[in-house]
């Protein structure tokens, strides 16, 4: 026992301090260890709550873990030049120590290093580190920023996790890889430049960066965890470079603030709860080589108002776009298969959807409280239907092509109506006095949508107007007329649905 010890002086001759040696030395105030010391052992002075300060001098190549573990009353460190690696949980619990100098030597900071050292507000970090290890300043609230050097090629798990205080952070282009929750909970962060080799991106490496308001993904990044930048609710603008290929689960949820997201081209797979309750987000771009979109995606982007999924997309999760109430727009290319249960679920907003041939099956309640919508149009075969697709209060119509097959009257409890326009070869096709025109004919109240075109190899399609075709003697009919045919070469028309 050595309660009473309260000075030491190392002799000239000691090469090697013990582990332990005088740990629990709990009233030691003076330590100076000598020129000749190389190393210093494992919980050396771990605990030696007293010992307000340490030198540790350039002869010192070695020095343990837990070497100065829990020396609550440590307010001063100084370390050599000989240094080449701090240990596992060298100065964890240090609450007082306010600043700390990391010889130039150092090439490795390990695990826990620095750990809850509350009182930490300014860190150098030498120029040959190479690695900082897990939790090496994790619970370092007070710390303002750091830099990480050139040099540095990896950042552990929670490295500097819930460093709270933390504001700014540039990591260099030497960096590959972040550790997961490396920054996570650092809810001052409001700025991070991300190096252009940063290779992956750890799960949680940035959740509950409250303050963070934009990020950019080099394209160096082909992985990133899961959760990375969950409830980061002030980040406003995200850009995901071209090397990511799957966006993981909940990368950015509770991202509330967030307007945009631009995807990168080679992302192939959107995690299920990816951008799940960004309120804020209001056009959703998703790449040609995304092939699924998960469970809830996009669940609760009440401000989302329109999104197109391209033909690379086979499967949409469960509820992927549910509850996005300001939905007005969805254009499904053809490509996709299958749409799940829940997947446009109390889209209130939504007024009209086309379905595209390739698919064979909507979902439970895929529809489900979409109350405004008033058309459904289908490009193919009726596809097979879960349960309560469409609920009882939706007043829509489903329309269907000539020459498909299995469609009823009604189906899935709505009213169905062959789409099939066409002009009549009457004695109104032609020009006329009011311009060129023609008769439109085709199923009862079908509205038609009249557009025109003057280059068929390289179409630009203008709407003209809108038909809505009235019952007349023997056809429901609607006759359409342009007056400005005659100010092009040429004129093409076609119809389509609104």
């Amino acid at each position: 026992m050595c309660i009473t010890l309260t000075s030491i002086t190392s002799g000239n001759s000691l090469t090697n301090i013990g582990n332990s040696a005088f740990n629990s030395c709990t009233n030691l105030t003076n330590v100076t260890i000598g020129t000749s010391v190389t190393v210093i052992g494992n919980s050396a002075f771990s605990e030696c709550t007293s010992l307000p300060s340490v030198t540790i001098p350039d002869s010192v190549t070695d020095m343990g873990g837990k070497a100065f573990y829990y020396c609550t009353g440590l307010t001063n460190v100084m370390i050599g030049n000989g240094l080449t690696t701090i240990g596992n949980f060298a100065f964890l619990k240090c609450y007082l120590l306010p600043r700390v100098s990391i010889g130039t030597n150092v090439t490795s900071i390990a695990g826990s290093a620095f750990q809850e050292c509350h009182s930490l507000t300014n860190v150098s970090i030498g120029s040959n580190v190479t690695t900082i290890g897990s939790s090496a300043f994790a619970w370092c609230d007070s710390l303002p920023n750091v830099t990480i050097p050139n040099g540095v090629t990896s950042i552990g798990y929670s490295a500097f996790y819930s460093c709270t205080n933390l504001t700014g952070l540039m990591i260099p282009d030497t960096v590959d890889s972040i550790g997961d929750w490396a920054f996570g909970n650092c809810s001052s962060l409001s700025g991070v430049s991300i190096g252009s080799n940063v290779t992956s991106i750890g799960g949680s490496a940035f959740a509950n960066c409250f303050d963070l308001t934009s990020v950019t993904i080099p394209d160096s990044v082909t992985d990133m965890g899961d959760y990375a930048f969950y409830s980061c609710t002030g980040l406003t603008n995200v850009m995901i470079g071209n090397g990511l290929t799957s966006i993981g689960v909940s990368e950015f949820e509770n991202c509330y603030a967030l307007t945009g997201a631009t995807i990168g081209t080679n992302v192939c797979n959107i995690g299920d709860y990816a951008f799940y309750c960004c309120t804020h987000l209001t056009a959703a771009s998703i790449p040609d080589n995304v092939a699924s979109i998960g469970q809830k995606a996009f669940l609760n982007c009440t401000s989302l108002a329109s999104v197109t999924i391209p033909s690379s997309v086979t499967i949409i999760g469960i509820g992927a776009f549910g509850s996005c109430t300001s939905l007005t727009r969805v254009t499904i290319s053809t490509g996709v298969t299958s749409i799940a249960g829940g997947v446009f679920l109390a889209c209130k907003s939504l007024t009209s959807v086309m379905i595209p041939p390739t698919v064979t099956y909507l979902g439970d309640r895929t529809f489900f409280f979409c109350t405004n919508m008033t058309a459904v149009y289908f490009g193919g075969n009726a596809p097979l239907l879960g349960a309560s697709v469409f609920s009882n209060d939706i007043k829509a119509t489903v329309y269907y092509l000539p020459g498909t097959t299995n469609w009823t009257n009604p189906w899935g409890g709505l009213p169905t109506v062959l789409w099939n326009p066409h002009t009549q070869g009457d004695a109104n096709f032609g020009v006329r006095t009011n311009g060129f025109g023609f008769t439109i004919t085709g199923s009862t109240n079908l509205v038609i949508v009249t557009e025109a075109c003057t280059n068929l190899t390289n179409p630009v399609w203008l709407t003209l107007n809108t038909n809505s075709l009235a019952w007349g003697s023997s056809n429901s009919t609607s006759y359409f007329s342009d007056p400005k045919w005659t100010n092009y070469p040429s004129r093409f028309y076609r119809f389509r649905s609104p």
